[in-house]
């Protein structure tokens, strides 16, 4: 994920508790940039065993940083990945192997990220959970000769919609 290498976890008891851990591990690694709590919101699920993508934002700088992943079969499993590539991240830019400028612009992401994924989801004509690259690129190729605006029956808006719906998964899932 996001170049990195690492042994995924994967929770077989005290899924609640490893979620808070975590979560900690997140709030600790941006706590190395300066910020607080304040300025981090991580959402969790009631119920950390379940199903469900797992997500961080955070503000630095006037930017909106995000990052989620949805990959896992559990919510604890996920938020593990999400708080080592953040882990690995911050190290990086501690470490000067990664300038603020490149780490703002890797996390950077608009407030209604989650909508406009859903929205490109449906624009492309795929599940609302699919993270199949494979579907979402053959999807996006059908539907771009489709409305492409050198076709008879083209469409500019429509072939924008579709360009623009595709990086949007491709950032997510890439």
């Amino acid at each position: 994920m996001k170049g990195y290498e690492f042994h995924a976890f994967i929770a077989k008891d005290s899924f609640d508790r490893r979620a808070i851990l975590f979560r900690n591990n997140i709030l600790e690694s941006l706590g190395k940039l300066g910020l607080t709590e304040d300025d981090i919101d991580i959402k969790m699920e009631a119920v950390a065993f379940k199903k469900a993508p797992a997500s961080a934002s955070w503000y630095i700088d006037g930017h909106n940083l995000y990052y989620s992943y949805n990959g896992a079969n559990k919510f604890v499993d996920n938020l593990f990945v999400v708080s080592k590539i953040i882990q690995l991240e911050v190290e990086s830019l501690i470490n000067s192997e990664k300038s603020n400028e490149d780490f703002i612009r890797d996390f950077s992401e608009e407030h209604d990220v989650q909508e406009r994924r859903k929205q490109a989801r449906e624009i492309l004509g795929v599940n609302y959970d699919s993270r199949d690259m494979e579907l979402i690129n053959k999807k996006y190729k059908d539907l771009a000769k489709e409305h492409h605006p050198d076709m008879p029956n083209g469409n500019l808006e429509k072939f924008k919609q579709i360009n623009n719906a595709h990086k949007t998964l491709k950032r997510e899932l890439e």
